[in-house]
């Protein structure tokens, strides 16, 4: 059996698609999801299976959400080794990484998009882009930044979903619990 961390995009978020976590958590159960955890009410679920495809899972518990909630939710599902690799990565000081966010990348992001960013500067914001991940730290805090996880999906033409860096510790702990 493997854990995987299921990670939902905008649920909860200014009154907008709303998902009471126990809500959530029946609905992952019902897929035959095991040992469910939610972490916080924006979109965090711990879970075990047998089934491996992460690609499946992710178009199965999108499938279950819509039918369960009547609206679509963007899911992304990793492993705990691929969210620890990661965190691990992160370009940041230590210092920098504690206050860093990690916006995880649906899929790959096209080279030379990933390069034209490579140009772009904005004070007191400092980001990296990886395959996986786009690690981004600022000095002004999360909610007045320009590279936010809208910024990275439209430029790098991919969706994402962003986390800081407690919430991807803490998501790392509920894999061991």
């Amino acid at each position: 059996m493997t854990t995987y961390i299921a990670l939902l995009r905008g649920i909860n978020v200014s009154g907008q698609k709303k998902v009471p976590m126990a809500a959530l958590t029946s609905a992952m159960q019902e897929l035959g999801l095991l040992n469910v955890k939610t972490y916080i009410n924006s979109g965090n679920v711990v879970f075990q299976t047998v089934k491996t495809n992460q690609n499946q899972l992710e178009e199965l518990i999108k499938n279950k959400l819509f039918s369960y909630f009547g609206f679509e939710v963007s899911v992304l599902v990793k492993t705990c080794k691929q969210l620890d690799v990661i965190l691990s990565k992160a370009p940041f000081s230590d210092e920098k990484t504690e206050q860093s966010y990690f916006t995880l990348l649906h899929k790959k992001p096209d080279k030379s998009l990933v390069e034209a960013l490579k140009h772009v500067t904005y004070h007191n914001e400092e980001f990296y882009i990886t395959n996986e991940c786009a690690y981004f730290y600022s000095t002004i805090g999360y909610g007045r930044a320009k590279c936010n996880n809208n910024f990275f999906e439209r430029k790098l033409k991919v969706t994402a979903t962003t986390r800081n860096y407690k919430t991807m510790v803490k998501l790392l702990s509920l894999c061991s619990d």
